[in-house]
């Protein structure tokens, strides 16, 4: 039987052990009715943020891609100057998001010794993965979120492999984002005098899949906590849906000047929230920008969110583009391998912005 917890009573058992261990996850806790937030979860003060209220990132209508070109530069605008966009109208039909939706709902629905055989310790694979927080080992405070992640290789090892509550949703999910995924690629890589994506091309840009599917369950006390820390992603690009509760932050204005500070990224129904990531940023020569983003949490309700990153290969060596550099302009990043940038975001804790620091050229 789950212990009862109330206020401090979070110190009279294992925490660790229970959240990790035993598969409960921070949806556990908060399973308990507890009343304040265990000590674990407490963020220094450093880690929370400055919302700047009425403003966001831009929203792009693609209702007419195939016919006006405006809308494939206010892509590239908005990956320049932001990093950040909500797309409506994109071609990715509602059922489908509902869908996926619903089987992240379902995945968490499952009992904690369920859920157990999919952790670090129990996986069959390592392209599955349950786990709570983003690096407990590393932490000075965890992360208020529980996810499940799953890196794609095949639809064979998917289906073989994948939690069978989500895996058929998930699947439909990332299949079909991929047209999607190709237009914007392709007009991103054409402001940057990349005529044609070839073979190799698209390995570098979109050689690799994962999908999350994240929970942040309702918090005693949200503004004591984060759902996750100050980062910015390793993908190239990441699409990411959102459910209707909201918690998004993306940091804006960062030494331009302004005030410097966080915009909410309001839920819009049937939207997709695209953002750059670090790859797309060295293979760009830093044109485009991956951007600082991180989660709230909520003190009232339940959120999920479910983002798709799409990566380079592992085994691809990433740099900036040879028609970046074309015009004779001075490279900003040195040549890595890809699975070894992965690598170094993945051993420490969130830090905003400085994993990209690994790949700056000397």
């Amino acid at each position: 039987m789950a212990p009862t917890l109330a206020d401090s009573a979070t110190d009279n058992f294992d925490l660790n052990d229970f959240v990790i261990n035993q598969g409960n996850g921070v949806k556990g806790l908060s399973d308990l009715g507890l009343k304040s937030l265990p000590r674990q979860y407490i963020q220094p003060q450093e880690a929370l943020i400055n919302i700047i209220p009425n403003e966001s990132i831009p929203v792009i209508d693609m209702l007419n891609w195939d016919t006006d070109p405006k809308i494939a530069e206010s892509v590239c605008d908005a990956a320049e100057k932001f990093g950040f966009f909500q797309l409506v109208n994109h071609g990715v039909p509602l059922e489908v998001l509902e869908g996926v939706k619903d089987a992240t709902h379902r995945f968490f629905g499952l009992p904690a010794a369920v859920k157990r055989k999919y952790s670090k310790e129990h996986s069959s694979t390592n392209n599955v993965r349950f786990g709570t927080s983003f690096s407990p080992d590393c932490e000075k405070a965890l992360e208020w979120k529980d996810y499940l992640s799953l890196f794609y290789v095949s639809e064979e090892e998917a289906s073989a492999l994948w939690p069978p509550e989500c895996k058929d949703e998930c699947l439909e999910y990332m299949k079909r984002s991929e047209v999607l995924c190709k237009k914007l690629m392709g007009a991103l890589m054409e402001r940057l005098n990349v005529k044609e994506i070839d073979d190799k091309k698209e390995s570098l840009l979109m050689g690799s899949k994962r999908i999350n599917l994240n929970y942040y369950p309702r918090c005693p006390n949200p503004n004591l906590t984060i759902g996750v820390g100050r980062h910015s992603d390793v993908s190239a690009l990441t699409f990411l849906l959102q459910d209707e509760i909201g918690g998004l932050y993306v940091r804006v204005n960062e030494g331009k000047g302004e005030e410097d500070g966080w915009v909410h990224v309001p839920p819009i129904e049937g939207s997709l929230v695209i953002n750059v990531g670090d790859a797309l940023q060295i293979l760009s020569n830093g044109r485009y920008k991956s951007i600082e983003h991180c989660v709230i949490a909520s003190g009232s309700k339940n959120r999920i969110s479910i983002p798709i990153f799409v990566n380079p290969k592992p085994s691809d060596v990433i740099g900036p583009l040879p028609e970046v550099l074309a015009s004779g302009e001075k490279p900003k990043y040195k040549n890595i391998l890809y699975s070894d940038y992965v690598k170094h975001f993945f051993r420490k804790a969130h830090d905003g912005k400085k994993t990209v620091d690994f790949a700056v050229a000397k």
